[in-house]
């Protein structure tokens, strides 16, 4: 992985996370929502260190919605835990 892939070595890059994203939606359906740790957690160990630029990415998808309690919310700015679907 080259230095403009990722962050540090062995770290996904944006477009990595984005796909992932958009494939966990896709596969929960436009009802369903997830947590963006399932997607941080899919690149294994290390995985909390990549929450900030999982919310990141999210937040700039056109296609993704981030919750709290049902009301649309920022990912970058919400406090507390969020959860992403797609937008309707």
């Amino acid at each position: 992985m080259t230095k403009e892939a990722s962050d540090h070595e062995g770290a996904p890059d944006a477009a990595e996370i984005r796909v992932r994203l958009i494939d966990l939606a896709v596969r929960r359906g436009a009802t369903k929502t997830f947590c963006p740790s399932e997607v941080a957690r899919s690149f294994g160990p290390g995985w909390r260190d990549l929450m900030p630029r999982v919310r990141a990415e999210a937040a700039g998808m056109a296609d993704l919605r981030a919750t709290q309690k049902g009301v649309e919310v920022d990912a970058m700015t919400a406090k507390g835990p969020i959860r992403l679907g797609l937008r309707a």
